[in-house]
């Protein structure tokens, strides 16, 4: 069904919040995490992608908060988001972006593989046809 306009701005309002508290607990990780790289401990990979994801994150936070602070700016973030893309901190991104993401992912890997095997099948030819 059509949702009212006081229904979409609660939900955006929502969408806002929980991002932003994705972000904080991010955060908060992440300087748990940065706090022992300074005390000469060790991170995991999973652990150094997340720190690096986090500063990442950070880092195009200031950004997006221009289009939160400055008054009826976020009427252009749609804008701004289909010319930069990743200019969203990636708590911000909602299920459906994430599997188009992966979506595009898979079909890129899937193109590679493709490719590869292509590449490999006439390679064999070639071989056979210099034994043969």
């Amino acid at each position: 069904g059509k949702r009212s306009l006081h229904q979409k701005i609660v939900d955006e309002l929502k969408h806002y919040y929980n991002g932003f508290h994705l972000l904080w607990i991010d955060t908060k990780v992440a300087a748990r995490m940065v706090w022992r790289l300074l005390h000469g401990q060790v991170l995991t990979r999973r652990e150094r992608r997340r720190l690096l994801r986090t500063c990442a994150d950070l880092f195009r936070l200031v950004p997006f908060l221009v289009f939160v602070i400055v008054p009826f700016m976020e009427f252009l973030l749609p804008v701004f988001l289909k010319l930069f893309p990743e200019m969203l901190p990636s708590t911000f991104e909602t299920e459906s972006k994430k599997e188009e993401k992966q979506k595009k992912k898979l079909n890129a890997k899937l193109e590679l593989a493709k490719f590869l095997r292509e590449t490999i099948a006439e390679m064999a030819k070639r071989n056979k046809a210099d034994t043969g």
